[in-house]
C-alpha cells in the first residue's frame, strides 16, 4: 500500500528511511508548539486552544502535503506570519483577533484561487528579487526586535526610541545563554539545536527561577479548542487598510512558501531534469488549503518550513516523511502541560535565532552595486521593524522600487501590476 501511495522504490527510499526523516523534521520544528501559542496570547487568544490549533493545523497541512503532493515538506503556522498577525494587525492596527483570523482566511482563499489558475507563478516573477529579499530580512529584523523585547534585552527608551534593558536580569541572562547554545549547536550541524536550547533553558528556569511556572504533569487530555475554533470574523470591514493586510499576508506567504520549496528541493535533489520540482502545483494547493483550514482552527497563516531540509538530509524523499511528521504532531497534543509552562526567556532565543536565519537571506542577493535594487531592499527591510508593521514595510519597499526605477529611466523593468500595487499603497497612506 505504501509503495502504491508514495512510490518508495522509484524514489530510492524505504519505509524505515522515511520514518527516520519524519522524526528528524519533527524534532527540528516541534518548538513551534511553544513559540506560536505564546505569541498569539499577546493578541488575547487562549493559550490552550492555540496550542491545540497549532498541532492540528500542522498535522492537517503535513497530511495534505504528504498524501496529495507526495513531498517530504512539513508545513505549520509561520512564525513571521504569526508576528504580523499579532503585532501588526491586532496590536498595531487595532483589529480583533477574530478579524485577523478573517484576514488569514481570505488570504488563504486568494492563495488557493491563484494556485488553481496558475497566476501564482506569474506573481512570483513579477515581484523583483530585491523586494523578496527585503521581505525576508525585514521579517527577520521584526522577529529580532520582538524576541529582544520579550526578553527585556531592549526596552522603550527614555528620550530615545529604544535602549538596552537590564542586562543583569535573570531573563536577559537565560535568553542570551539559550541563544548562544542554539547557535553553537546549529553551527555543528545539530538538527535538534532549537528544541534542545528551549528545553535546557526551561529546565534551568524550573530549577532556579521561583517565578517560573513548573509543569505539574507531563501528559494530559488536550485542552479545548472551542475558544478559537470557528471564531473568525468571516466578513470583517473591507476597508482599504484591511485589504492591504490581506494582500500583504498573501504576498508574504507566497514568497515564504516558494522560497522554502525551492530550498528543500535543492537540498534533496528533488528537482527533475528541467530544474523544476515535481508536484509544485499540488504543494501550493496543499499550502493554501492548510492556511484556510488553520484560520478555522484558530491560528495564523500556514507555510512550508525550512526545517524540512533536516528531514530531507536524513533521507526523506516522499510524502511518507510528511505523514510521519503529521502523526507526531498529533501525539504532541497530549503534552500541553509542558508547553504551557515554558517561560518567555526560553522561547525568546528561538525567535532571535529564526531572525538570524531570515536575515542571512542577504547573502543570496547579488545586485548590491545596483542602487535601484539595493535601496528599495533596505527600505523594505528597515521599515518593517521601525514601523512595527510588515505591511507598511512591504508597501514602502514597493513604492520605493517603482519611484526609483521611474526616476532613473528604467521604466521597462517595471511590470504594470507592480506599478498598480505602488499606486494602491500610496492611496492607502494618503487617504486612509
Amino acid at each position: 500500500m505504501l509503495e502504491t501511495l508514495f512510490k518508495l522504490n522509484s524514489h530510492g527510499t524505504t519505509v524505515k528511511q522515511e520514518i527516520i526523516a519524519g522524526i528528524t523534521t519533527w524534532v527540528t520544528m516541534v518548538y513551534i508548539v511553544a513559540v506560536i501559542p505564546v505569541m498569539l496570547t499577546d493578541a488575547g487568544m487562549n493559550f490552550g486552544a492555540v496550542f491545540v490549533a497549532t498541532c492540528l493545523a500542522t498535522a492537517f497541512s503535513c497530511l495534505i502535503m504528504g498524501a496529495f503532493a507526495n513531498l517530504p515538506i512539513a508545513l505549520a503556522p509561520g512564525i513571521g506570519l504569526s508576528a504580523f498577525f499579532v503585532y501588526s494587525i491586532v496590536l498595531g492596527l487595532g483589529y480583533t483577533w477574530n478579524q485577523a483570523l478573517g484576514a488569514v482566511f481570505w488570504s488563504g482563499i486568494l492563495f488557493l484561487i491563484f494556485s488553481l489558475t496558475g497566476i501564482r507563478e506569474r506573481i512570483i516573477y513579477i515581484i523583483p528579487d530585491s523586494i523578496k529579499t527585503g521581505i525576508a530580512i525585514g521579517i527577520g529584523l521584526f522577529l529580532a526586535v520582538i524576541g529582544l523585547d520579550n526578553a527585556g534585552i531592549i526596552t522603550q527608551g527614555e528620550g530615545t526610541l529604544m535602549q538596552l534593558g537590564n542586562i543583569k536580569s535573570w531573563s536577559v541572562a537565560l535568553t542570551a545563554l539559550g541563544f548562544f547554545i542554539i547557535v553553537a549547536l546549529h553551527s555543528k550541524g545539530k538538527n535538534w539545536s532549537v528544541i534542545f536550547g528551549i528545553s535546557l533553558i526551561t529546565a534551568i528556569g524550573w530549577l532556579f527561577d521561583p517565578d517560573s511556572p513548573v509543569a505539574t504533569s507531563v501528559i494530559q487530555v488536550p485542552p479545548s479548542m472551542m475558544p478559537t475554533f470557528f471564531q473568525l470574523d468571516f466578513f470583517p470591514s473591507f476597508e482599504m487598510s484591511f485589504l492591504v493586510v490581506i494582500i500583504t499576508m498573501f504576498f508574504v506567504d507566497l514568497f515564504d512558501t516558494s522560497g522554502t520549496l525551492v530550498a528543500v528541493a535543492k537540498e534533496g535533489n528533488l528537482e527533475d531534469a528541467n530544474g523544476k520540482l515535481p508536484g509544485l502545483g499540488r504543494a501550493m494547493l496543499a499550502d493554501s488549503s492548510a492556511t484556510v483550514m488553520g484560520s478555522l482552527f484558530g491560528v495564523s497563516s500556514t507555510t512550508s518550513y525550512i526545517e524540512s531540509t533536516a528531514g530531507v538530509a536524513a533521507g526523506g524523499k516522499t510524502g511518507l516523511t510528511s505523514i510521519v511528521v503529521a502523526a507526531l504532531f498529533l501525539g504532541t497534543l497530549f503534552f500541553s502541560p509542558i508547553a504551557s509552562s515554558i517561560p518567555t526567556y526560553a522561547t525568546s532565543p528561538a525567535l532571535i535565532f529564526v531572525a538570524v536565519l531570515l536575515i542571512s537571506a542577504f547573502m543570496h542577493f547579488d545586485a548590491w552595486n545596483d542602487f535601484t535594487e539595493s535601496a528599495p531592499l533596505i527600505v523594505c527591510a528597515i521599515m518593517m521593524p521601525l514601523s512595527f508593521s510588515i505591511a507598511d514595510g512591504l508597501a514602502l519597499g514597493i513604492i520605493s522600487y517603482v519611484a526609483i526605477k521611474l526616476l532613473t529611466g528604467k521604466r521597462s523593468q517595471l511590470h504594470p501590476i507592480l506599478v498598480g500595487l505602488a499606486v494602491i499603497f500610496i492611496g492607502r497612506f494618503v487617504f486612509i
